[in-house]
Order: C-alpha cells, then structure tokens, then sequence
C-alpha cells in the first residue's frame, strides 16, 4: 500500500482556489456507444474508465463557459468550450453507484467520482490558459468566440448560440484570432421546463505530462438548470456542427459523436446580478414648465 500522495504544485503567480465573479454556462450531453469513447479516453487519460448508463453507452458532453474574475490589477474576462468524457478513476470502480443519465445528470453520484475527463479545452484568455495547463493539466489551448446568449440586458428567451474559432499564440500573453471556425453550438430551450441539479463539485480530471492523473472540484453557489431532452419532439432543439473536421478536437468529436446524435440532455449556469442600474426619470426644473 503506497503512502499519502504530494498535492500538485500551484506555480506563481496562481493562487487557489481560483474565485469566479461571474459564471454563464451551456452544457449538451450525449449517450453514445461506448467503445470509440474507451478507446479515445485511453490516448488522454490511461488511468481513467469511461462511466456507461442506459444501454451501455457512454457520455460525452461540450460546455461553454463566460465568466468573470476580480484581480489584483483589476478585471479579467474570459471565454472557453470543453469537450468532455464522463469518467472514474479505475481504481475506484468498486465505489460508484449504478446511476440512469438522468441521475446523474441530477447530481446523484454523492462520490463525485463521475467527474469530467477533459479532451480539448478551447480558451480566448491567455492567462486562463496557462493556468488551466500548469495547475490542472487541461488540454488548453488558444480560440475565440462569437456568442448570442440569454441575458437580462437583452432580449428575453432561453436560446444559446456559441461559435468557437481557431486563434494563435501571439506576443505579450495575447491571442492571434484567425478566421477558421472550428465548431458551432445551438440549443433553443425556450418553453422548456427546467430541473434544479445540485451537482457541485464537479470534478474535472487531468493527466500531467509525467502520467500523474489529478483531480479539481469546482463548487457552484446555485443549482444547474437541467433540461431532459431525450423525447423525441426535443431532438431538433440543439445542433452541433463541426467545421474543422481534420483539427484535433474535430477529429476527437468525429471519432466519438455520429453526425445528427441528439442530445439526451442540457444544463445551464447563471450567476444572478449583484446590482441594477435602474432605468433615469426627469426632474422639473425652474427653465422648463
């Protein structure tokens, strides 16, 4: 039996954990077969099993984040898109419970095993970036992002819209946007009833490169919104398409995700507002009657 395990380093700057201003979220989830998903896990995380639900399949999931962060030289934004295995460390097999996707998507697995194997991380921040690589071995790398999304200063309704984009390194920690689109995400939620889904922490799963498999929980303050998808009537509510299908996260979504799948489930996050700066009036004055 070995002895307890060193804490990964967190190099400077970085200070844990790392506290959200703000986060906005859109998460689609897909049942898939499961042997494609084994065998791509395998070339990322050798140390992680691909959890299965109904039928055997395995699940895959994409999610956008915007979120903001407080400094202290002020403010950052940022903007990235996941490409996601559901997975357990293997060596913890005999402690999961047996779990429907609407379970689990419910937040039943109170082992927080079922974490999130992380494939391709695409980010606009290059902050963010180095972060993500440095501190939790996240496969991150450089991209932007058009968006359209639900919003209290916008016009009402429940439709996400999210374009990710191919970027490059450019000099002084900034980005090169190029004018490749790699992926297009679209969910009309509108009219849905939502679920409340206490699934925090989240666990986010990365594999070093030396081999070391590691572990980060997320907390979220609120629940998620969680949309059952998997009737038939709700299978033209999300469209996923790829634009760069010979990339390296096109060719990972095209090895695990059949064209037309539909989504068997959505989440969303949204941090209420802190403040609202209301709406002026006018005053009399003694030059106007």
């Amino acid at each position: 039996m070995t002895g307890p395990l060193p804490l990964p380093p967190v190099p400077e700057p970085f200070r844990l954990p790392f506290h959200y201003g703000a986060l906005h979220q859109i998460g689609l989830d897909w049942l898939v077969a499961p042997e494609p998903v084994r065998e791509l896990l395998a070339k990322h995380h050798p140390d992680l099993t691909a959890a299965t639900f109904e039928d055997g399949r395995a699940l895959v999931t994409l999610n956008y984040q915007l979120y903001f962060a407080q400094y202290a030289f002020g403010g950052g934004v940022t903007q990235e898109i996941e490409f996601n295995v559901i997975a357990f460390p293997t060596t913890e097999s005999d402690r999961l419970p047996r779990l429907t996707y609407a379970q689990f998507a419910q937040g039943w697995d109170q082992t927080k095993l079922l974490g999130i194997a992380r494939l391709h991380v695409v980010c606009d921040n290059p902050f963010a970036i180095r972060a993500g690589q440095e501190i939790y071995a996240e496969p991150k790398y450089p991209g932007w992002f058009e968006v359209d999304l639900p919003s209290l200063n916008g016009p009402t309704g429940e439709t996400w819209n999210v374009r990710c984009n191919a970027a490059s390194p450019g000099p002084n920690d900034t980005l090169e946007q190029e004018a490749t689109p790699l992926l297009d995400v679209t969910a009309r939620l509108d009219g849905l009833a939502a679920v409340a889904a206490n699934a925090a922490p989240v666990t986010g799963y990365g594999t070093d490169r030396e081999g070391r498999l590691l572990a980060g929980p997320m907390n979220l303050y609120q629940p998620y919104q969680w949309y059952d998808l998997t009737r038939p009537e709700h299978s033209e509510r999300t469209r996923l398409t790829v634009h760069a299908p010979d990339g390296d996260l096109g060719l990972g979504i095209r090895a695990v995700l059949p064209y037309g799948t539909p989504a068997a489930g959505a989440w969303t996050y949204q941090s209420p507002p802190v403040a609202a700066h209301n709406r002026p009036y006018y005053l009399p004055t003694s030059t106007r009657p």
